[in-house]
């Protein structure tokens, strides 16, 4: 239900599986990294791009450049539209041999080209496991570039996922994280201005329970005039799960004319659920737009009441209050079933059966 026509290129303990997978060099290149890692014809953009933005002296990042040996790798020439989106899948077993897997993706998007891409890590089962992965981005001049990160993994996965993305002039990056499940996931996303008249967004919807554990550390760093950034996350958190959220946009003295947007809204469902929010600002330009803000706090009693009187349930009320917290985000995906398919997701983390779609 809800499937997206895509490529795929689908991992099992970090090997490529070519009989679940669907890869292309027709016009675009989906395939795998090691491939191109091995042909010389590649060697001038694996210098020009491999290991190029992701950061050095980042313990975790370093630890995946030496020891990856699978990924996918997506380059979307000058001009080119993906005809459809691309899909990568990692799924882990946990077996001994496969206790942590260290998935290294290189997505290349030229000048005036565009691309849908939606990620997923999951368990085949209920192994501990632990992933480290790392994804570069690059995004050139007036190129479009559509991420989505879902995690909803079981509760005994790890995942600790470093992305990265550079971009020139007048091109746009979105990335969304939906996080609903594992153990301990860790989202690191930094953003870098190459060029004038970029535009970043990074959006995400958490909603997790039990003792799980999600932090999303992003950073914008605005080098360059004229460009703008807008990050809105929402946080639902019930028992005795913890969320943390540290935004931080970085604006250097040469980028004036910079409008930044940060927003990080969290509602606790339990006493003992918690959230560390710290948005961030670093400021060394005087022409700028920049705002960020922070909100805690519960259901709004008043409108449950409300609902009802008029005959909602209490649980369909709940979940009705925490759809319209997260609809924000979700009216901002731009694949018509993947919107479909977080939607299903959310109603069956609500413990509901509700046509939010419509």
């Amino acid at each position: 239900m809800h499937e997206v026509d895509t490529y795929k290129l689908v991992f099992i303990d970090g090997k490529f599986s070519s009989f679940l997978s669907s890869t292309t060099h027709e016009g675009i290149d989906v395939c795998l990294l090691s491939s191109v890692l091995t042909k010389p014809k590649y060697k001038t953009t694996l210098e020009t791009y491999f290991n190029q933005v992701a950061k050095k002296d980042e313990s975790l990042t370093s630890l995946n450049t030496a020891f990856a040996q699978e990924g996918a790798y997506i380059n979307i020439p000058k001009n080119k539209i993906a005809d459809k989106p691309i899909e990568i899948i990692y799924f882990s077993t946990g077996t001994e041999a496969a206790l942590m897997v260290q998935p290294r993706n290189l997505i290349i998007v030229g000048e005036n080209a565009q691309v849908h891409i939606i990620e997923r890590h999951q368990s085949l089962n209920s192994n501990p496991v632990l992933t480290n992965s790392v994804t570069e981005i690059f995004a050139d001049k007036s190129s479009f570039v559509d991420y989505y990160k879902i995690q909803n993994d079981v509760q005994s996965a790890n995942l600790i996922d470093n992305t990265y993305i550079s971009q020139n002039e007048k091109s746009h990056a979105s990335v969304h994280t939906f996080s609903f499940g594992g153990n301990i996931t860790r989202n690191n996303l930094n953003f870098y201005h190459k060029g004038e008249y970029i535009e970043s967004t990074l959006k995400g919807i958490t909603i997790i329970g039990d003792k799980q554990h999600v932090d999303h550390y992003t950073l914008v760093q605005h080098a360059t005039p004229n460009c703008e950034s807008h990050q809105n996350y929402k946080t639902i958190l019930s028992d005795a799960a913890t969320g943390v959220f540290n935004g931080k946009i970085f604006v250097e003295k040469e980028a004036q004319k910079t409008n930044a947007f940060q927003q990080n809204n969290n509602i606790l469902l339990s006493d003992k659920a918690t959230i560390n929010a710290k948005p961030q600002l670093e400021i060394f330009a005087d022409d700028v737009k920049c705002s960020h803000g922070c909100t805690i706090g519960q259901l709004d009693e008043t409108a449950m009441f409300y609902m009802q009187q008029r005959g909602i349930p209490k649980k369909e009320a709940r979940a009705l209050l925490m759809y319209a917290f997260s609809n924000e985000v979700i009216q901002s995906i731009k694949i018509p079933e993947l919107k479909q398919r977080i939607t299903k997701i959310i109603a069956n983390k609500l413990g509901v059966k509700m046509g939010f779609e419509l």
